[in-house]
């Protein structure tokens, strides 16, 4: 092995390492997110019963993974998130539950959707972090 291929050698073996320690890191101490996706129709609407009665705000992301500016405000979310404890986040992935979108008149994405008691309260379309922030001190409350 030349001087060449031994350092590339070294440096692949090293990062090779150094991303084997950081996900370890990662799966041992279990990131949870405080955005919670929801997976099947039925989980959303358990979901959705258990907050009628409560004055606690809903924030529902309604996205896909194919959309750009989703994936832009994926971040942003989770921050809003830890941020507001108070009020909880959902996330709904339009093509994985086409039910619940079409119920909800979801037509563009990224859609926000504030719920409180039950009822839409206000909503958003688009990827706009600080209309979403606004909305949010608004209606929590």
């Amino acid at each position: 092995m030349g001087a060449a291929e031994s350092v590339e050698h070294r440096s692949y073996s090293r990062s090779a390492s150094l991303a084997h320690r950081s996900y370890s890191r990662t799966a041992s101490t279990a990131y949870r997110s405080a955005v919670r996706a929801i997976h099947s129709s039925n989980e959303w609407r358990k979901q959705f019963q258990s907050l009628q009665g409560t004055n606690q705000l809903v924030v529902v992301d309604f996205s896909a993974t194919w959309c750009g500016p989703c994936r832009t405000m994926e971040p942003v979310l989770e921050e809003l998130a830890s941020r507001y404890s108070d009020v909880i986040f959902v996330k709904i992935d339009i093509d994985e539950l086409m039910d619940v979108a079409q119920e909800y008149g979801v037509q563009s994405v990224p859609m926000f959707m504030l719920i409180k008691e039950g009822k839409q309260v206000d909503k958003l379309v688009g990827a706009d972090k600080g209309e979403l922030e606004r909305k949010i001190e608004k209606h929590r409350a």
